[in-house]
């Protein structure tokens, strides 16, 4: 056993002190802000020209 090496005691430990912690809160607000990002006021137009974008003539055929 290294010294670098943690026992899944402690990772059980460290996971359950981040669910108790105010970590959980924050990856839920992060995890809510990228599901609403694609409807924010300026996503539509940014959205739209993505998805066209594989439709756009590619003039640099060989």
């Amino acid at each position: 056993m290294t010294i670098l090496q943690l026992s899944t005691h402690s990772t059980y430990d460290l996971l359950r002190h981040l669910a108790d912690s105010y970590g959980l809160a924050i990856m839920a607000l992060v995890f809510v802000g990228l599901c609403l990002w694609p409807f924010r006021p300026g996503g539509r137009a940014a959205s739209r020209d993505a998805a066209l974008s594989i439709f756009e003539d590619d003039t640099n055929d060989a």
